[in-house]
């Protein structure tokens, strides 16, 4: 685990090197990147900027800024009563990745939203990407109940045509489930317990001739409890191998997550797993209105 000093951007040229980790860690192109003179006037009207410092140099940030969530239920949608912080974006340079430095600035970003006052951090993120899925609701304990559709539209780069397809997670910073991971009392469940209490495998994927796993064509529709619902461990080497089988697991794993939140179901953990053949699988868990 690499030590980093995790606090506030302050100067405008600490600032601007926050747009070099967007280029390097996102590949994105000058015209896609939030430049520094944007991240600077929203840090000045309260948007959250952390950055990991190794020593001087920046190695990564996350931006977070105010926003609301949508309360159907209330008639006159007052502002103050439905704040939470929307997380924009975050980077970590790639020789910092894995070790540790993504969860020290997400905890940071905790803190700055508990001392605010803030209970609820959203963001979104590409459900096939496994890595993604262990850390936002392994880790750090956000849970899922939408799904977005193509939500940033074509993104040059970084999906090369495929569907820009989002899980909005939610972090309820003060929820008993994100104090025990904060804490360092998650450990990831273990798939054979699950089944063996009763949840239902919905869509378990065949491994080919090349490695790759292949969604099925059919999955398990009837109701339970718990749900799993498996995707592929490494869906970029899946986009670098066979696209056509990438736009398969999108939109097999679309349809999937759409019927089920409709159905009152809400992702809750994440399942790492390796099978008999040792080839390593990953689970959503999905429990019925988070019972």
């Amino acid at each position: 685990m690499t030590e980093v000093t995790v606090r506030s951007l302050e100067t405008m040229a600490e600032i601007a090197a926050a747009e070099e980790i967007q280029r390097q860690t996102w590949t994105m192109g000058d015209l896609e990147i939030i430049p520094a003179h944007a991240l600077h006037a929203m840090q000045h009207s309260g948007a959250a900027l952390l950055g990991a410092f190794d020593g001087e140099r920046l190695v990564a940030f996350t931006f977070g800024i105010l926003g609301t969530e949508e309360n159907p239920n209330r008639i006159d949608q007052v502002a103050a009563a439905r704040l939470k912080m929307y997380s924009v974006i975050a980077g970590v340079l790639p020789e910092y990745q894995k070790q540790h430095v993504g969860y020290q600035l997400k905890m940071a970003q905790r803190d700055f939203a508990l001392r605010i006052g803030i209970r609820l951090i959203t963001w979104t993120y590409d459900p096939l990407e496994s890595l993604n899925g262990r850390f936002n609701i392994g880790k750090l304990g956000a849970v899922c109940r939408r799904y977005l559709r193509h939500f940033h539209g074509n993104m040059s780069g970084i999906n090369n045509g495929l569907q820009t397809d989002r899980f909005e997670v939610e972090w309820w910073v003060t929820n008993n489930r994100v104090k025990a991971r904060a804490a360092g009392k998650w450990r990831p469940l273990r798939l054979e317990a699950l089944l063996a209490g009763g949840a239902l495998l919905v869509n378990e994927a065949t491994i080919g001739d090349d490695g790759l796993p292949i969604p099925p064509l059919n999955y398990v529709s009837q109701p339970s409890n718990l749900m799993l619902v498996e995707i592929p461990t490494n869906f970029q080497a899946i986009k670098r191998a066979d696209f056509d089988l990438a736009q398969r697991w999108r939109m097999h794993s679309r349809d999937v997550f759409e019927k089920l939140f409709d159905s009152g179901f809400i992702v809750t953990d994440f399942v790492p797993h390796e099978d008999e053949r040792g080839q390593p699988r990953s689970y959503y868990l999905l429990t019925y209105q988070d019972s």
